[in-house]
């Protein structure tokens, strides 16, 4: 079947033999084969007569859901109309989190587009190669932004219209928008029609495209939600992760606006920021990671957090030591998860009734998971093995068979988490299976970050691998070796930072450079890794 009229994505989505294996087994988890999941999430509260209800907050506006329906409605008219843009196209948006990036994801949805979500922090490369790989037409940004993504090289990228996310100027898209109607006809987009692309950085330096199904999209506001939060329309969401991260696509705007509440964005989410808006907006459920917790704790003594009823951790494991300091500061249990892009949002997590100390939690309904060996057999409880999950969402990597194969095995997605199940099958963290950094909640591949350094003039070897850090949880560690060795000082090492700062997104810069005279390998020449990890262990 054609989905759309520019079918790319779903030309390219794996064979069927190669998916994993989906099952829904409720009532809640069955939606309507004709399915445009703008329609639960934004254009119903319109319908139903709640269309002056608050939707959006942040410190300096806020929008009803008429408000966002009527701009979202406006948006899908520049693209149909403006824009030269066709249903399936697939559209990025470049935007730190606020009001008129959530505008834009839903007028992409509704005019027949695929959304391409991003990090603000992405740099000219990283969104060179994310525009080849998806082959995308188009871009809306925020102008504040605009350099780097006028700096990609792509063929494909051939429309970029800027947007004001301060609300207080008129640039290219709003300008377009003024006169359009304020209501659109939405595109006829079928439950399994493509509705997003996420990228996630793997091990081999070169990003894969997740995708998702409108249907998802509403799957996992039926699934971790109703087991861990119970949300009410009276509920106010915040937190730190951008909107570009599933995690803070899910519980900023999906979860909110699927359960009629509200949500409050905040541009630059520094911990009193945080503290301050919970406090002052009388926030009741917030996303942030662990590190974020740990800073918050030493903060909110301050502040009256009293309104706070639920709080939510993700991106790295939560240790002990956070849940039992916040705890014991605010009387709140902080709910753990784990969840991927590749599965959309959460999938072991707790609820207040079910928590375990230390452990990440049990399967949420809509899932199911064990461990398995590296062949693929059930491991006995206590033993450590890989994280096998299945339910209503999985993996659908777009041009890559071969990463699909690996990512889903015998109908199970294998996320690459090293996990432990106890005798009442709760799910314990052990580690990661790759090379992968998570640091702070980001996700930060080894190779790509090898990939950046071994650019600059004055290395001439370099690996990286993360180094246990108590703040952040991993630090990303570059072992260098200089063409001139003699350069090998703290200059070189600040010099290196900034300029990788500079060239790619911040966050994945080395905060611990070490020099070697040579990097050891095998004789093939293949860089002996453990052997480095094993130098930051001791």
């Amino acid at each position: 079947m054609k989905h759309y009229e520019d079918n790319f994505a779903h030309d390219h989505l794996p064979h069927p033999s190669l998916m994993a294996d989906c099952f829904t087994g409720h009532d809640d988890f069955e939606f309507p084969e004709d399915l445009n999941c703008v329609e639960r999430l934004l254009d119903r509260h319109i319908a139903e007569g709640n269309g002056d209800k608050i939707a959006i907050r942040t410190f300096d506006t806020s929008w009803t859901f008429n408000d966002l329906y009527k701009k979202a409605n406006q948006i899908a008219h520049v693209l149909r109309e403006d824009a030269g843009f066709v249903p399936g196209n697939r559209v990025l948006i470049r935007s730190a989190n606020n009001p008129m990036y959530v505008a834009c994801w839903f007028g992409i949805l509704k005019a027949g587009g695929i959304v391409v979500a991003t990090m603000p922090l992405l740099r000219e490369k990283e969104l060179t190669v994310m525009a080849d790989s998806a082959q995308i037409s188009h871009a809306l940004c925020d102008y504040r932004l605009i350099d780097d993504l006028k700096s990609v090289t792509s063929g494909c990228l051939n429309k970029i219209i800027a947007f004001d996310g301060t609300g207080q100027t008129e640039q290219e898209l709003e300008k377009l928008m003024t006169g359009k109607p304020e209501t659109v006809t939405n595109y006829p987009s079928k439950a399994d029609s493509v509705a997003i692309i996420g990228f996630t950085s793997g091990t081999t330096g070169k990003p894969k495209m997740t995708s998702h199904y409108h249907k998802d999209i509403l799957l996992i506001c039926e699934a971790f939600p109703k087991y861990s939060l119970n949300p009410t329309p009276d509920d106010i969401f915040t937190g730190s992760p951008p909107l570009g991260f599933t995690f803070g696509l899910g519980g900023l705007v999906l979860f909110p606006f699927y359960f009629g509440a509200s949500t409050f964005l905040i541009e630059k989410p520094t911990p009193d920021l945080l503290l301050q808006a919970i406090q002052d907006y009388k926030i009741t459920i917030c996303f942030t990671a662990p590190t974020a917790w740990r800073v918050l704790t030493t903060k909110v003594a301050d502040y009256d957090i009293s309104s706070l009823r639920k709080c939510v951790s993700a991106g790295e494991t939560l240790p002990e030591k956070v849940w039992d300091d916040w705890y014991e500061a605010t009387g709140l249990k902080i709910i753990d998860g784990i969840g991927s892009t590749e599965i959309l949002h959460i999938f072991i997590s707790s609820n207040e009734e079910n928590m375990r100390k230390g452990a990440t939690g049990k399967p949420i309904r809509g899932y199911e998971a064990k461990i398995v060996d590296e062949n693929g057999n059930d491991v006995a409880n206590g033993i450590e093995g890989r994280l096998a999950v299945r339910g209503i969402t999985g993996c659908k990597y777009l041009v890559s068979a071969d990463k699909q194969k690996e990512y889903v095995q015998n109908g199970w997605n294998i996320t690459g988490d090293i996990f432990r199940k106890d005798d009442d099958g709760y799910f314990w963290f052990v580690a990661r299976g790759d090379d992968m950094i998570i640091s702070a909640g980001y996700n930060i591949s080894a190779i790509e970050v090898e990939s950046v350094l071994l650019t600059h003039d004055a290395i001439a070897e370099c690996a990286v691998v993360g180094l246990p850090d108590e703040n952040r949880g991993m630090l990303v560690c570059a072992y260098i070796v200089l063409h001139d060795k003699s350069r090998a000082h703290e200059t070189t090492t600040k010099a290196i930072q900034d300029w990788f700062k500079e060239v790619a997104a911040p966050y994945k810069y080395p905060r611990e450079i070490r020099y070697l005279d040579s990097l050891p390998k095998t004789e093939t020449g293949k860089i002996q890794r453990f052997k480095l990890k094993n130098i930051v262990q001791a």
